[in-house]
């Protein structure tokens, strides 16, 4: 397939905030018995992408914004019903199960880093929420850290998730949406609707 056959919809920041996350992720999850200033760093690293991400959704080029994926409830059971029958639509974008996977991955990522931030100022007395969980009183970290895991784990399972569904997703559309998401080029045919 030539450049003049596909057509850029993923901007270079879209791309960067993905492979980023993906990889302060993959640090922070891996690191997390043995190596406290790496998890800690990769967990910083983890909101301040989340927090970027959520911020180029709203001032973002087109196919970077949330209001041109998320498309509601009844819109995302249309489609996902239209999947499991395998007459699914494909999308130039973002289709709408994949919006809830940005959705829940984000929001898990946010939850997972703010709970280590929660623990790192009961058992360390630093990080941005010390003086907060201060002030709060806290100093058992016992349900923070059930929490941080479960979350992290959780994190976990929708990557894996994610990662079956976009090579299930390639292989539907032929079309390969892991190069699409490295050159920000896929092919101009859609039946978008």
């Amino acid at each position: 397939m030539t450049q003049a056959n596909t057509v850029s919809v993923w901007d270079p920041l879209v791309r960067v905030f993905h492979w980023s996350l993906a990889g302060a992720f993959f640090m922070a999850y891996i690191s997390a018995e043995e190596w406290l200033n790496v998890h800690t760093t990769a967990g910083y690293l983890v909101i301040s992408i989340v927090v970027g991400r959520l911020l180029w959704g709203f001032i973002g080029t087109s196919h970077a914004r949330f209001r041109d994926f998320v498309v509601g409830p009844r819109k995302t059971l249309t489609y996902i019903k239209s999947m499991v029958s395998r007459r699914h639509p494909r999308f130039l974008g973002h289709n709408p199960a994949g919006a809830v996977m940005i959705l829940a991955l984000l929001f898990s990522l946010a939850v997972t880093a703010s709970l280590g931030m929660i623990m790192l100022g009961i058992e360390e007395q630093s990080g941005p929420l010390a003086g907060w969980v201060s002030a709060m009183g806290w100093h058992d970290d016992d349900i923070a850290e059930e929490l941080h895991e479960f979350f992290a784990n959780l994190t976990l399972f929708l990557v894996i998730f994610h990662i079956a569904s976009a090579l299930l997703e390639s292989w539907f559309h032929r079309e390969n949406l892991v190069k699409a998401m490295l050159t920000g080029r896929k092919p101009e045919t859609t039946t978008e609707q």
